[in-house]
């Protein structure tokens, strides 16, 4: 019998499974069947669950670890919990989960070691600001959940973390009824389990109230995960149309479309501009209370229900080139780079895209005849761009009258096609620590310490073979015997004779024996004399 469609070890997985090994008559198994149950609701939409009960032997014995003695066996006993990380493609990467059999360790440890999700963090009331909300930058949506028990989030929670990264940064907040004044004035919080939008400023957020599973939250980060005026960033600019890549909402089938953005530092000014460009566009859905002749608007709304006139913000400070390359004047410094002076200056202007169908049908045979026009080609971008500054004030008739004009000249007058090379969006963010990058990093350090225990747990094994005594004793016994038996050898006794023979084969002279001294070798002294040629010691005494 098959396992989600795997009957060997060859495997090629493409989703994160993992699975309980269990038997149907062990009770420790029945005693954890309602935990199992709450794991497998905790990682639903990050996980594939099932069981496999012992009795099928080709099963059980696959994912079984072996003895030194051939015996399989379940190291931890039944039931036993093995994961297969997507990619697994060998048993090599099986992950064996070792630790306590609850639900916040096994959904921590699938969670982090198997899947690599990030964490998301607790704070308080005082730290929720300046740890959390100014930290995740203005660019992103801020997601914060408020948890009665303080539990660890749930897998898909950290899921949607990791997927919407780019758009969004998810925060958590334990609950208390005496701080419920502070979250009502903050946020409109009334109780716990809730979570809470915080988009743009001056913006109501968006509240939702009651549990949430895997359907919900993707349903909520779906219609909550950009601004309601969004941001132009290098990663929305082709969502948003403002590329003059040759990208439009409205399909490639449009020749013309038209951008409006508000561009400045962060600062009060800018919030203001911000929400003033946020209530013109509410005419897209019909939504503003906006006291204008239709006919001054016309043209505004047309290209607004055919998607070719869209609204965003663009960060000046961190945008510095970009925001310089369309408002090039001597007050740019106003708006664009860093702050040089106390009050700021954010700007308005929109920006019509256009692309001439026949100008780039000639371009493409050209292109196919001459190489030297694509290198040619490469330096520009394919959409011709013209600029409009708004030199006005800040009343939203006036805003709308100028967004309608400069849309309805664009359609009708013939205007210049002035093709350019646009700089590049910085990218705001740097790579997580649980992106790809990382992840292998992630991935190899839970490798080296997966191939670590394995070796500990290979050498507990064979210390625990019995066959390792008697082979021991065996290789004491034999090392033992090697010494004996060398010591026991006796050394070949020489003669004086056979030394000398052997050293004169050799070549080394022998010196002849030592001659016997006796007593006339030596002179005695010269006694009553008195010539200097003996010595009298006992002379003058």
């Amino acid at each position: 019998m098959c396992f989600i469609g795997l009957c060997s070890l060859s495997l090629n997985i493409t989703i994160n499974i993992m699975f309980q090994l269990y038997s149907k008559g062990s009770n420790r198994c029945a005693r954890f069947l309602e935990t199992w149950k709450r794991i497998a609701d905790f990682l639903e939409g990050t996980a594939t669950i099932g069981m496999v009960e012992v009795g099928e032997v080709q099963m059980a014995t696959s994912f079984a670890e072996r003895k030194p003695t051939g015996q399989f066996f379940f190291r931890n006993g039944l039931p036993s919990l093995v994961a297969l990380p997507s990619g697994c493609q060998t048993s090599d990467c099986l992950m064996r989960f070792e630790g306590d059999l609850s639900v916040d360790a096994v959904t921590d440890w699938f969670a982090t070691s198997v899947i690599g999700l990030p964490r998301i963090l607790y704070y308080s009331k005082e730290s929720l600001v300046q740890n959390f909300m100014a930290k995740s930058g203005p660019h992103k949506v801020k997601v914060i959940f408020f948890s009665k028990t303080g539990e660890r989030a749930a897998p898909f929670v950290r899921q949607a973390a990791k997927h919407y990264w780019a758009h969004a940064s998810f925060g958590f907040v334990l609950w208390r009824e005496e701080d419920f004044s502070f979250w009502w004035n903050s946020f409109e919080i009334e109780s716990a389990p809730a979570v809470v939008f915080v988009k743009d400023p001056g913006l109501r957020p968006v509240v939702f109230h009651g549990s949430l599973n895997n359907s919900v939250l993707l349903d909520l980060m779906e219609n909550n995960n950009q601004h309601e005026l969004p941001q132009l960033r290098s990663v929305t600019s082709r969502k948003l149309g403002c590329d003059a890549r040759g990208y439009s909402q409205a399909g490639n089938h449009v020749t013309s479309w038209y951008c409006v953005i508000v561009a400045g530092r962060l600062s009060p000014e800018l919030n203001k501009m911000r929400e003033t460009l946020r209530r013109v566009q509410e005419l897209q859905s019909g939504g503003g209370d906006l006291s204008i002749d239709k006919e001054q608007s016309s043209s505004m709304v047309m290209a607004l229900k055919s998607k070719r006139l869209t609204f965003a913000w663009l960060d000046g400070e961190a945008q510095e080139k970009y925001c310089s390359f369309y408002l090039q004047s001597e007050t740019s410094y106003d708006t664009c780079g860093p702050r040089r002076d106390v009050t700021d200056e954010p700007k308005l202007f929109l920006v019509r895209y256009k692309r001439n169908e026949t100008e780039a049908d000639i371009e493409a045979e050209k292109t196919q005849k001459n190489k030297w026009n694509a290198l040619l080609n490469e330096d520009v971008d394919p959409a011709s761009q013209l600029v409009a500054r708004y030199n006005g004030s800040s009343e939203i008739p006036e805003i709308i009258k100028w967004i309608s004009q400069t849309i309805s000249d664009g359609d009708t007058r013939d205007l210049p096609f002035y093709r350019t090379k646009t700089p590049d969006l910085v990218p705001e963010d740097s790579e997580p620590m649980w992106s790809r990058g990382a992840q292998s990093v992630l991935s190899k350090s839970i490798g080296v310490k997966h191939s670590f225990r394995r070796i500990i747990s290979r050498i507990s094994d064979h210390v625990g073979d019995p066959r390792i005594g008697p082979m021991l004793l065996l290789g004491a016994l034999m090392s033992f015997g090697t010494i004996w038996l060398s010591r026991s050898q006796q050394k070949p006794h020489t003669q004086p004779g056979q030394q000398n023979e052997s050293a004169e084969e050799i070549g080394v002279s022998s010196f002849p024996p030592p001659t016997h001294l006796n007593k006339s070798t030596f002179r005695e002294p010269l006694v009553g004399n008195n010539d200097n040629t003996g010595f009298d010691p006992f002379h003058g005494f």
